[in-house]
């Protein structure tokens, strides 16, 4: 007994003792009266806000508030709570999200809070359509791009193995030659035939570590980059992208529908799964393919253009419903026509559709299974879109909404989007 405590002892005086900074004293809550945050066209939403520290309200605190529909909210007031708290209430016309925004002042600071409550989400349609020949015009570029070979590179990560699973960076060609993509391909160790994982990224320029774990697990991933660089150097030199030839990308020849950035992306995705096919040992039975924000765009295109994807997971996905802007409706991000509302942009308008996630979704099949996440109070990806995309599904399809979350993930919904992928990924 006393070893063990002399151990104990020993091991917490080599622990560090400083504390971490975790959140803040100072909260600001907006509670809908309807648990679900869901309500039916025509019914009042009622809103609490609290603004409290440590738990206690706040007397004579002053907020601003925002209120009406996401995006274009038309009410904006400025008060003083006697007590911390306020009572709001909002309803809808037509199927759409309410959304209050608060910020309370305390000792110089600002903090917010916000809630989005749906009504009638379930009706939600998109205003995006579908050109004539889209399909056509991707099946195409597909056509084209396997033109050029793959010439794939591939090299040991022997700091990222681990006795499950080997890990490489690899690279080949994406949609003509010299131009590639690069990635990290995890493969577990133990020989036989696996199903496979294909992760897109979210928006930015950054390296990539893979997906270790999903690979330990029985499953060969692929983890992508998008910019055409390889994806293990140091992160100065993505900050220098960022900053500089890769900043904005996303708005890049969009006027254009065969040199928009995103045409080579989608290709590099559908390229990547050529890879897997034929340079993994995948089962040729079950692939997924998943992401979050632009990473969720990207999902549904995936899926939309690939039939080898037999399951897909779209979280926060944004670049949906370009054109809802046009018609004062939230739109996706990166909220294209949303500023100018569309002017003297015809052409952009135009070719938004054939990189529009809406119109991906519409292509996705009965022998496709899906898994959609998002949270209420994204004020990236608005909830509206999400939700109309969703709606645009025929195939089999799930929906969990994380209701208070931003753009961003809890906990249980990571667990969630992690557990339904192993889980499909190893059927039968």
């Amino acid at each position: 007994m006393k070893r063990l405590a002399f151990l104990l002892l020993t091991v917490l005086t080599m622990l560090p003792i400083e504390a971490q900074i975790r959140g803040n004293s100072i909260v600001v809550t907006v509670e809908p009266d309807h648990k679900d945050w869901n309500y039916r066209v025509g019914e009042i939403a009622k809103f609490t806000v609290e603004v409290r520290r440590s738990g206690t309200l706040v007397n004579d605190v002053t907020i601003d508030y925002a209120t009406g529909p996401e995006m274009y909210q038309d009410t904006k007031k400025t008060v003083t709570l006697k007590d911390g708290t306020l009572k709001l209430t909002g309803k809808m016309s037509s199927p759409g999200f309410y959304r209050v925004d608060v910020t309370a002042h305390v000792d110089g600071k600002d903090y917010r809070g916000a809630c989005a409550a749906a009504f009638s989400p379930e009706k939600l349609q998109p205003s995006t359509v579908m050109p004539s020949d889209f399909k056509e015009f991707w099946q195409q570029s597909i056509a084209e791009a396997r033109k050029t070979d793959l010439d794939p590179t591939k090299r040991l990560l022997p700091e990222r193995c681990t006795k499950d699973v080997n890990v490489y960076e690899v690279s080949f060609h994406n949609e003509q030659w010299g131009s590639r993509t690069y990635g990290i391909l995890c493969v577990p160790v133990r020989e036989g035939k696996y199903p496979a994982l294909l992760r897109v990224p979210g928006a930015g320029v950054r390296p990539y570590e893979g997906d270790v774990y999903t690979a330990s697990q029985g499953v060969i991933t692929l983890e992508i980059g998008i910019h055409g660089v390889p994806v293990t150097m140091q992160q100065g030199v993505y900050d220098n992208l960022n900053n500089g030839a890769l900043r904005g990308y996303w708005e890049f020849n969009m006027d254009s529908r065969e040199k928009h950035y995103y045409h080579h992306v989608i290709m590099g995705c559908i390229r990547a799964m050529d890879y897997i096919e034929q340079y993994t040992p995948w089962d040729g039975k079950n692939a997924g393919v998943t992401g979050s924000s632009q990473g969720g765009f990207l999902t549904l295109a995936t899926a939309g253009l690939d039939k080898r994807i037999t399951c897909y997971a779209p979280v926060h996905a944004a670049l949906c419903d370009h054109t809802n802007s046009l018609r004062g409706i939230a739109c996706g991000w990166p909220h294209f026509f949303y500023w100018n509302k569309g002017k003297g942009q015809e052409k952009q308008i135009e070719v938004s559709r054939y990189y529009d996630g809406v119109n991906f979704a519409r292509l996705i099949n009965d022998q496709q299974r899906g898994w959609f996440s998002f949270g209420y109070c994204d004020d990236v990806v608005p909830p509206t879109t999400a939700w109309s995309t969703y709606n645009t599904v025929t195939g089999p399809k799930e929906i969990s909404p994380y209701q208070a979350t931003w753009h961003f993930w809890h906990q249980e919904q990571w667990d969630e989007w992690e557990n339904w992928l192993l889980k499909e990924l190893s059927k039968q």
